[in-house]
């Protein structure tokens, strides 16, 4: 089981990236998806969440206005749509899966597959 991201980059302030996530390995239609992140001597966040149909989202406040998440069952991906990036949205990118929640959680702990991470880097 996997989840594999991509899409991250250096990116000047104001701009945009779309981050990627392919699941493999067993089929997650029926989970929570989600992203956090975690910036340099920070904590990992909570930043965008989905429920199985895509009908559902969630944001952290930080992002809500500028971040998208999006989902195909179909083909097995998680999307994460950057636009109006800032120097502190740096950090490193987790695609995540909760194969238990019954609903969007903040919690990492509720999330129990993970990706290897993917970084985003905004200069100002």
């Amino acid at each position: 089981v996997q989840l594999q991201a991509s899409g991250g980059g250096l990116v000047q302030a104001g701009g945009s990236l779309r981050l990627s996530c392919a699941a493999s390995g067993r089929t997650f239609s029926g989970d929570i998806m989600g992203w956090f992140r975690r910036a340099p001597g920070k904590e990992r966040e909570f930043v965008a969440g989905i429920s199985w149909s895509g009908g559902s989202t969630r944001y952290a406040d930080s992002v809500k206005g500028r971040f998208t998440i999006s989902r195909d069952n179909a083909k097995n991906m998680v999307y994460l749509q950057m636009n109006n990036l800032k120097p502190e949205d740096t950090a490193v990118y987790y695609c995540v899966a909760g194969s238990r929640l019954w609903t969007i959680a903040d919690p990492p702990q509720g999330y129990d597959y993970w990706g290897q991470g993917t970084l985003v880097t905004v200069s100002s």
